[in-house]
């Protein structure tokens, strides 16, 4: 199935390599080598993230670099593995699953801390289940600028090095052409992890991936004094808020996952597993960004409230560790509490309030009725009143909306208000908070309808505005408007 890789001819990146999961043992993932893929090519690298990394930008464009992260040729240091977890999809308890299309190289040190390399798209796996361990072009695109737009709005999130691609055939719904995303984090755990071997009641395993976890991610988890000193508690109470933060940060900017598997959801509280997510046009709290779920269990304003289950879940997995199901439950609260407080303060933030008074909520609330009553779109809106709060000119906010009586007498509530804000300083936190580039699905699209010519400068220019999405970069407005008509005939699905 894999072609090992001959040492004498693996690359030397120059980073020092730990691999500390790989140290975790066989319980925990299966040693292999990514498949090769045939005449690979350059579709988008990352000179910023590079930087950040300390890898030489020049390199990053090589030849050697090229065949590197495509799976072609090993890298020195690494020992490239694919990990095993379980999960619930969609609701339902799946069973074992895995790293069916990627392969976790190694970790490197780094200026920015210890981080993982892993390759998706990177050929079989034990856990490939019936699929083929590759991505396709199209969704390596969309998972590439998602995370860096991520990155740039400043949401906690996995990174992207670069894309490389091949001809090489590949069959959704299509035939299409194969891909691999070189992505980068602390670590890719995610709460399925913990759920395999729970399910399997395999306690030793499961206590040593919690102590890795706490220990090289949540230290303050082995002295901290609540629950009764339970560290696995703490790290239970300490995921969940890492989680509410994350979640309300995706509510705040109009981010819809799509999939919320418990199996795509990270232990450090990172955005994950890119597919079918969208940034919303129109606000439409139900609206369901993944064609694959036409129930709407993971519609936008069910976002906060799967997250809890989530995190049930994996309360439920912990539990043997925990040993009390009253401390578990009594981890888990504070996310009732601490997520509607993440949100209000992002979204007062949004309005440009720095501080908290009585009536704000309603303030709030009143604005997403009626944004919602007349499906305003998300991030025009934001930043239109960002701009509005600026130059004191609102007519441009009141041309987004049909009920124009009802928007009127909101702004004569929320002007006052901003009253109370130290002069000068709303429209500079709006203008801070509120961005002007969102990774729309019809701009996504386009840089993906070009990149299959062959034309991969599109994703270039987004990767751009994306990157420092608050900028009013000029000469680009076109990319911050309206969507065409035909954007709402795009269907993402879970292949995407």
């Amino acid at each position: 199935m894999n072609k090992p890789v001959d040492t004498d001819l693996s690359l030397d990146l120059g980073l020092s390599w730990r691999n500390s999961f790989a140290a975790l043992g066989p319980d925990f993932y299966t040693p292999l080598q990514p498949t090769p893929l045939p005449a690979p090519h350059w579709v988008a690298a990352n000179p910023a993230l590079a930087r950040e990394l300390g890898l030489d930008e020049a390199w990053l464009a090589s030849p050697a670099a090229l065949e590197a992260f495509t799976g072609n040729l090993g890298i020195a240091g690494t020992q490239p593995l694919a990990s095993v977890y379980s999960g619930h999809q969609f609701g339902v308890w799946a069973g074992q699953l895995g790293d069916g299309r990627a392969i976790l190289l190694g970790e490197a040190q780094t200026p920015a801390g210890a981080q993982e390399f892993q390759l998706k798209g990177a050929g079989l796996t034990p856990y490939s289940r019936m699929g083929d361990g590759r991505a396709v072009l199209r969704s390596s695109i969309r998972e590439f600028l998602c995370s860096e737009a991520m990155h740039g709005l400043g949401i906690p999130t996995t990174r992207a090095l670069c894309v490389t691609g091949s001809p090489a055939p590949v069959y959704r719904e299509e035939a299409e052409t194969a891909a691999v995303v070189t992505r980068v984090a602390p670590s890719f755990i995610r709460f399925g992890h913990f759920e395999h071997f729970a399910a399997r009641d395999q306690l030793g395993p499961l206590r040593v991936l919690a102590d890795y976890v706490i220990d090289h991610f949540y230290p303050e988890c082995r002295t901290s004094d609540r629950y009764d000193g339970n560290p696995y508690a703490a790290l239970l109470d300490a995921v969940a808020a890492r989680t509410a933060a994350m979640v309300a940060q995706w509510q705040a900017v109009g981010f819809c996952h799509g999939v919320m598997n418990t199996d795509n959801m990270s232990i450090l509280g990172l955005t994950i597993d890119y597919g079918p997510f969208q940034f919303m046009d129109a606000f439409i709290p139900g609206h369901i960004c993944n064609h694959s779920d036409p129930g709407g269990r993971y519609a936008y304003n069910k976002q906060p409230n799967i997250a809890y289950w989530n995190l049930f879940c994996l309360g439920q997995a912990l539990l043997p560790l925990i040993g009390e199901q009253e401390l578990a439950l009594a981890a888990l609260e504070p996310y009732k509490a601490l997520f509607p407080r993440e949100l209000e303060a992002r979204m007062r933030a949004k309005l440009g309030l720095a501080t908290a008074h009585e009536g704000d909520r309603e303030l709030i609330e009143t604005i997403q009725k009626l944004m919602a009553a007349g499906a305003v779109d998300h991030t025009i809106f934001w930043r239109r009143l960002s701009h509005a709060v600026a130059g004191g000119d609102f007519e441009p906010v009141r041309d987004l909306f049909a009920d124009r009586a009802g928007l009127d007498a909101w702004l004569a509530t929320y002007t006052p208000r901003l009253a109370h804000e130290p002069a000068g300083q709303a429209a500079g936190l709006m203008l801070r908070t509120n961005p002007k580039y969102v990774l729309r699905n019809h701009l996504g699209e386009q840089a993906i309808r070009q990149a299959k010519l062959g034309d991969f400068s599109e994703i270039n220019t987004l990767l751009a505005l994306l990157q420092a999405p608050f900028d009013e970069h000029p000469g680009h407005d076109a990319y911050a408007g309206f969507p065409p008509d035909w954007a709402s005939s795009i269907e993402i699905s879970c292949s995407s």
